[in-house]
């Protein structure tokens, strides 16, 4: 076991050489809602989607069969599976290869609607995540530069990781997990499959809390 200056004694260390996974009381809790949202997405079933048109009387509901959405289940399970990697891992390296793949997924979620205005949408946040991902790399490589190696438990408490790096570490973060850029589009939350849709809120929660702990770790 190792301390780290935020969170004290570690719960759970998995060592793989120089790379160390740990879970602590912190990150141990963010696992844990990841787990049960994979769950969720495994045993659920999709909502029944409700249009209401404004001004009138009209509401309709439509009735979304499972089958229709079995790429948005793959993606939601797939989505979490890289937040349990990134919420556990003591590499920034790996780190930020995970926080990529959730923003793949999240985009994958909402892509799988045949709504075009979601299509137009899912787009648009392939673009963002694609720049975030400069942002992500460059400030894991900028850290391996400063400081010859990109483990948290070697850089805990330190202080040798430049500001820059912690930056750009969070803002690419903010990119791939679409927050809060996807709050000002409403189609967003026009693509049907909830509670798959879901997934994509709580990652992008999951990996800003663990962002936030590894800048203040490091």
């Amino acid at each position: 076991m190792f301390d780290l200056p935020v969170e004290g004694e570690q719960l759970f260390v998995l060592e793989f050489g120089d790379i160390v996974n740990y879970l602590s009381l912190y990150t141990g809790a963010l696992f844990f809602f990841a787990v049960t949202f994979i769950l969720i997405a495994i045993i659920a079933r999709p909502e029944h989607q409700t249009d209401i048109i404004f001004g009138t009387d009209a509401v309709y509901t439509k009735d979304i069969k499972p089958e229709s959405l079995r790429f948005q289940r793959f993606m939601a399970i797939a989505c979490g599976l890289a937040t349990l990697g990134a919420v556990s891992s003591g590499d920034l390296f790996n780190f930020t290869l995970f926080t990529t793949l959730i923003g793949i997924t999240n985009i994958g979620i909402v892509a799988g609607g045949d709504n075009r205005y979601v299509l137009n949408a899912a787009y648009n946040y392939g673009i963002v995540a694609m720049v975030a991902t400069v942002f992500l790399f460059g400030g894991a490589a900028m850290a391996l530069g400063t400081c010859g190696t990109l483990a948290i438990w070697e850089l805990a408490g330190k202080g040798l990781v430049p500001l820059g790096a912690k930056m750009f570490l969070v803002l690419g973060v903010m990119g791939e997990g679409m927050a809060p850029f996807y709050i000002a589009k409403a189609e967003i939350t026009r693509a049907p499959g909830a509670p798959y849709v879901l997934m994509i809120h709580v990652s992008s929660l999951l990996i800003f809390l663990r962002v936030i702990e590894i800048v203040l770790t490091v």
